[in-house]
C-alpha cells in the first residue's frame, strides 16, 4: 500500500540506519506512553482531591518523561534526514554511472529537461520519503500493537477496540492508493513535460527572439504550467480524500473508545483512574497516523519522482562495456593506430532505412583519409561506430586489428581524439576546459599546445587569461576561439588517432586560414580522419573516400578522383556552383584583396592567380570559382 519494494533496493547498506530511527521512534513513543500513564495517574489524584505534596511526584516525572522525549525526537529527526541524504547519494551516484553506461545514443531520443528533472527534482523529492515517510509507515504499523500490550492489560474490550480502529485507519487509504498514484504519475510527467520546453525556451532564447517566436513560445509553456497546475490540483484533491479518511478514523476511534470506556465504568467494570490512562493512550495511538496522514502528500510524489529514476537504471545499454580491464597505459598503448571497418551493416534502432550497407575500408598507421559525401550518406556514422556509441549488427570495426567489442571503452576512447564542428566547452575557466584533454597535464604541456593551437594570443588577452570563465558552451567565446580551444585540447590528449568532423564548416574565413595551420600540426604524426562537406578541408588528404548510401563509391587522391569525372567530381562542382553567384559578385568589384594566408591558399595547387572580373568572364562559374578556391583541375 505505502511501500514501494522497489525503492527499498536503495536503502542496501543503510537499512541498519532506518531500522535505528524506527527504533528510537519506537522507545520516543514508549515514552510518551509512560508521560500519557503518569498524565493520566495525576489527573485521577487531581479528582481525588490529593494534596500539592501529593502531586509532586507526578510532576517531577512528567516534565522528566517530556524533556527526554524532546532528546529522543531530536535524536531520530537527525538520524533519518542523514539516512535520507546517503540514500540521496547512492541513487545520484548509481544515476551517473547509468547516464555514462548507457551513453548519447540512448538519450538521443530523450528530452534533456526530463533527464534533469529526473535525475535533480526526482532524487530530491526522495529526501521526504526516505528520511520521513518511509520510517514513519513502520512506526504507525508497530506502535498500536505495542500499546495494545500495555492497555489490555488494563482492560482488554478497551484496548482491542482501540487498536482495531488504529489498524483500520491506518489500511483504509489503501483503496484509493491506486487513484493516489496515477494523480502522482500524471503530475510527475505533466512537470516533466514542462521543466522540458522551459529549458528548451532557455537554451534556445536568442533563436526565439530572432524569429519573433517568443510570444508564441510562451503561450506553449503557459499551457504546460496549467496542466502542472491542474495535474497538482488533482493529487491534491485525492490526497485530501485520502487524509479525510484517516481523520474520520481517527474520530470515530476515539468517539468509540470513550463510549464504551465510559460504559465499562457506569457498569463498574472499568476504574475512572484506568479510563483516563487509557484515553490518554488513545491520543499515542493514533498520534503516528496524524503525522503519516501529513506525509502521504510527500510519499505519492516520492514514488511518482522514483518512476522516472528507476526507468533510467533499468534501460539497457546499447552497448555494453564487455571487456572493462582495458585501460590506458595498458596493451592498447601498443595496439598500431589504424582502422579498418569490414563489411559493416549498420541500421539505427527504430529506423529501418540501412546506414551502412557492407561497409569496408581500411587506414594505415599514420595516413589521413578524407570522408566525403552527401548528406545522410552514412559519414557521421563512421564515427559514432568509431566511438562505439553504437556497435554494427553484421561486420566489424577494429583498432590495430582487434575488434573494438573486444577493447574496454576507457582504452578505446584514450586512443582517439575528436575535433568536431559543434565544439562543447563546459561552463567553467579556459584551464578547465583545456585539462579535459589531459586532467595531470604541466603548465607547459598546457601552453605548448595553446601555442601550437594559435589560440596564445587570444586567450593571453582575456581578462583573467587561463583562469577566466567561458560560461556556458563556451558563450563568451567566438567560434574560431573554440575551436581553437577545442584543437588545444585534443593536442593535450595526444591520441594517436584524430578525427576532425566539420571541424572548419562552422568558421569564418579570416579565422579558418588560422585554424588549418593549427589542425595541420595536431595531425603531423597522427592518424586522420576528415569528415567534411567543405571539400577544401580534404583535397590534401593522402586519400579521399566518398561515400553514398552507406558505401564507398570512389577511393583515391583529389586529383585523380577529379580525373574520373565521377561522385566526387560532381559533389566538387555543386559545392562550387552554390558559392558561384556569392564569388562572382566579389569578383565584379574587381581584383579581391585577401590576407597572405588566404592569397596563398587562393593561388591553389597550380600556383594560378585569382582571376579578376575579365578573366572570369571567360569562364563557366563553376570553372571560376574552383579557380578562386584554388580547387581548379
Amino acid at each position: 500500500m505505502y511501500l514501494d519494494r522497489r525503492l527499498w533496493t536503495f536503502t542496501e547498506g543503510l537499512r541498519w540506519r532506518i531500522a535505528g530511527a524506527v527504533l528510537i521512534a519506537l522507545v520516543s513513543a514508549a515514552v510518551g506512553v509512560a508521560r500519557l500513564a503518569l498524565l493520566g495517574w495525576l489527573l485521577a489524584k487531581v479528582f481525588q482531591g490529593a494534596g500539592a505534596a501529593a502531586l509532586t511526584l507526578p510532576f517531577a516525572l512528567i516534565a522528566g518523561v517530556m524533556v527526554l522525549r524532546g532528546g529522543l525526537e531530536y535524536w531520530r529527526t537527525m538520524l533519518a534526514h542523514k539516512t535520507a541524504a546517503l540514500v540521496q547519494l547512492e541513487i545520484r551516484k548509481r544515476l551517473y554511472d547509468k547516464i555514462i553506461e548507457l551513453g548519447p545514443a540512448h538519450f538521443g531520443l530523450e528530452r534533456t529537461g526530463d533527464i534533469i528533472t529526473s535525475a535533480i527534482d526526482g532524487v530530491e523529492q526522495l529526501e521526504t520519503y526516505f528520511g520521513q515517510y518511509l520510517p514513519q509507515v513502520i512506526v504507525a504499523a508497530l506502535l498500536p500493537l505495542g500499546i495494545f500490550g500495555f492497555v489490555a492489560m488494563l482492560d482488554l474490550p478497551v484496548a482491542a477496540l482501540l487498536v482495531a480502529f488504529a489498524l483500520i485507519t491506518l489500511v483504509a487509504p489503501a483503496a484509493f492508493h491506486a487513484w493516489d498514484s496515477a494523480a502522482a504519475m500524471a503530475r510527475g510527467r505533466a512537470y516533466g513535460a514542462f521543466a522540458a520546453e522551459f529549458l528548451d525556451s532557455v537554451q534556445g532564447l536568442a533563436t526565439l527572439k530572432a524569429f519573433g517566436q517568443s510570444a508564441a513560445r510562451a503561450r506553449l509553456l503557459a499551457k504546460r504550467a496549467h496542466e502542472v497546475f491542474r495535474s497538482t490540483m488533482w493529487v491534491l484533491a485525492t490526497n485530501s480524500l485520502s487524509r479525510g479518511i484517516t481523520d474520520t478514523g481517527i474520530a470515530v476511534g476515539a468517539a468509540a473508545t470513550l463510549g464504551l470506556g465510559a460504559y465499562r465504568v457506569t457498569e463498574g467494570a472499568m476504574s475512572l483512574e484506568v479510563l483516563l490512562i487509557v484515553l490518554m493512550m488513545g491520543i499515542e495511538v493514533f498520534r503516528p497516523l496524524r503525522e503519516l496522514r501529513m506525509l502521504l502528500h510527500d510519499g505519492m510524489l516520492g514514488q511518482s519522482a522514483a518512476e522516472k529514476i528507476l526507468a533510467i537504471l533499468g534501460a539497457e545499454p546499447l552497448v555494453r562495456d564487455d571487456a572493462p580491464g582495458d585501460a590506458p597505459g595498458d596493451a592498447l598503448a601498443e595496439l598500431a593506430p589504424s582502422i579498418a571497418f569490414e563489411d559493416v551493416r549498420f541500421t539505427y534502432p527504430g529506423t529501418r532505412r540501412p546506414a551502412h550497407q557492407g561497409l569496408s575500408f581500411a587506414v594505415a598507421a599514420g595516413e589521413r583519409i578524407g570522408i566525403v559525401g552527401p548528406s545522410g550518406a552514412g559519414k557521421s556514422t563512421i564515427l559514432r561506430l568509431l566511438l562505439r556509441l553504437y556497435d554494427p549488427q553484421d561486420g566489424r570495426v577494429t583498432i590495430g586489428g582487434r575488434d573494438l567489442r573486444d577493447l574496454g571503452l576507457a582504452g578505446l576512447r584514450a586512443q582517439l581524439a575528436v575535433v568536431s564542428q559543434d565544439t562543447y566547452l563546459f561552463h567553467g575557466t579556459v584551464e578547465d576546459n583545456l585539462r579535459l584533454g589531459k586532467p595531470e597535464a604541466s603548465w607547459d604541456e598546457i601552453e605548448a599546445a595553446v601555442r601550437a593551437a594559435n589560440a596564445y594570443d587570444f586567450i593571453a588577452h582575456l581578462p583573467q587569461g587561463y583562469r577566466t570563465v567561458i560560461g556556458e558552451r563556451g558563450i563568451r567565446l567566438s567560434g574560431g576561439q573554440r575551436q581553437r580551444i577545442a584543437i588545444a585540447r585534443a593536442l593535450l590528449r595526444d591520441a594517436p588517432i584524430l578525427v576532425l568532423d566539420e571541424a572548419l564548416s562552422a568558421v569564418d574565413a579570416e579565422n579558418e586560414a588560422v585554424i588549418q595551420k593549427a589542425l595541420d600540426r595536431l595531425m603531423r604524426g597522427r592518424t586522420t580522419l576528415i569528415f567534411a562537406h567543405r571539400l577544401s578541408s580534404v583535397i590534401d588528404a593522402d586519400r579521399i573516400l566518398v561515400i553514398e548510401d552507406g558505401r564507398i563509391v570512389e577511393a583515391g587522391s583529389h586529383g585523380s578522383l577529379m580525373a574520373r569525372n565521377g561522385a566526387y567530381h560532381r559533389l566538387m562542382a555543386e559545392q562550387a556552383r552554390d558559392a558561384a553567384p556569392a564569388m562572382l559578385a566579389r569578383l565584379a568589384d574587381g581584383p579581391v584583396a585577401l590576407d597572405e594566408a588566404a592569397a596563398e591558399k587562393a593561388a591553389g595547387p597550380r600556383g594560378a592567380d585569382l582571376p579578376g572580373l575579365d578573366q572570369a568572364a571567360q569562364m563557366e562559374p563553376t570553372d571560376a570559382i574552383l579557380r578562386a578556391e584554388g580547387l581548379g583541375w
